[in-house]
């Protein structure tokens, strides 16, 4: 193989490297736990330790189908060579690296998307145009279906009439049953889920099959948290506060890993001896020291600048957040943890007190740096590949 292509490889890996660190430190490292930061149910140094764990965990488990669409869907007739790469890597990471200094919290996803497109379309790519739908549609919505969820169960919760070791449990019966519907790498071989593993045991086959363990699934799990709150109520919340947090720290690793390593799964067709796991293991290891060494600044910016948290409207944020990460890892779409978290904070604060604990201005500056980080990004990345091409 020549060796000019195995040197820009390596330099396109080490790009990819910082970009991981990058979103370990950022949108990866930081939201899944500021919530539960915000509520005082874990500190913000053991936080980011646990989510650089669970990141990894999930990168490398999950993370196929997010790297794929990053990779290969976002632009047709044209494969990404490694100096398109590193364009890519270092205009994505490059401005992730703002918002972290800065304190705002730049959407990876927007500036990852933002970048390949623009470096694909200046190489003599088409537009994908039925992914972009996909990624459209996920992005215009998640504000709406992640803040209205969250509002509705912040109402719910503290309503007297509506008995907290009732609707406590019922919410972890249902994220028990979508636990046991997650897709894992490891399990492609019996049907990708544990439900569908489980389901070999059963003497009915089937969906029914699957359905009957995913609803066993999620009563037990309803079963120990009511046990859990009945015994007490508020270490039960925490508790139950701080599985969501791990969740969503899974799915986030799950799905932000493909931003880092994506760009770099083309140039694996000349490189055969290096497997997509390697890559794979790559980035999760990447974002778990950046997690550790980066997210605890990310993380105070979020549970303390956009509002103070108790459990109950904590558990109302994440709840939609796991829901939501977990169905963007399922359709291969790059999805933005800052505009997941952020929507869901700001649903659940309108229910519980008009939105009073939500800085408007720091939302508002956000919501601009998400929609510029995307055009920056499309603009940089078009034209810097212009200019490497011609050079």
């Amino acid at each position: 193989m020549d060796p000019s292509t195995i040197l820009l490889f390596g330099l396109a890996a080490l790009a990819s490297l910082f970009m991981a660190w990058v979103i370990g430190a950022g949108s990866s490292g930081a939201t899944p736990f500021a919530p539960a930061v915000g509520a005082n149910a874990i500190s913000t140094m053991r936080a980011a330790f646990i989510v650089g764990i669970l990141g990894f965990v999930g990168a490398v488990t999950q993370g196929g189908s997010v790297s794929e669409a990053v990779g290969r869907d976002l632009v047709t007739g044209v494969s990404l060579p490694p100096s398109a790469v590193i364009v890519v890597l270092l205009i994505g990471a490059g401005l992730m690296a703002i918002g972290i200094y800065t304190g705002y919290p730049i959407a990876t996803a927007f500036t990852v998307t933002g970048a390949v497109i623009g470096v694909g379309f200046a190489i003599g790519g088409e537009p994908a145009w039925t992914k972009y739908t996909e990624i459209g549609v996920l992005w215009v919505l998640t504000p709406f279906v992640g803040g209205s969820i969250a509002y509705a169960i912040a109402s719910v919760l503290p309503r007297p009439d509506v008995p907290e070791r009732v609707s406590v449990p019922l919410l972890a019966g249902l994220v028990g049953a979508v636990v046991a519907n997650l897709e894992f790498a490891f399990l492609s071989s019996v049907g990708g889920t544990l439900a569908t593993a489980g389901s070999a045991a059963m003497p009915i086959d089937g969906p029914l099959s699957v359905a009957a363990i995913s609803l066993g699934a999620g009563v037990l799990v309803a079963l120990v948290v009511r046990w859990d709150v009945d015994r007490d109520e508020i270490g039960g919340l925490r508790r139950f506060l701080l599985v969501l947090g791990g969740l969503v720290a899974f799915s986030a690793g799950a799905s932000q890993v493909g931003l880092a390593v994506g760009p770099l799964l083309p140039l694996l067709d000349d490189l055969t001896m290096i497997s997509p796991i390697a890559v794979l293991l790559g980035g999760g290891l990447g974002m778990l020291v950046g997690s550790w060494t980066g997210a605890p600044r990310m993380i105070k910016s979020i549970s303390q600048e956009y509002a103070s948290l108790g459990p109950r409207r904590s558990i109302a944020t994440l709840v939609p957040s796991f829901l939501i990460a977990q169905t963007a890892v399922l359709l291969g779409v790059p999805v933005s943890f800052n505009e997941i978290i952020v929507s869901a904070i700001i649903g659940s604060g309108l229910a519980v007190g008009g939105g009073a604990g939500v800085s408007p201005r720091k939302l508002g500056i956000t919501v601009v740096a998400w929609i510029a980080s995307f055009a920056l990004a499309f603009v940089l990345g078009y034209g810097s590949m212009l200019v490497v091409a011609g050079s």
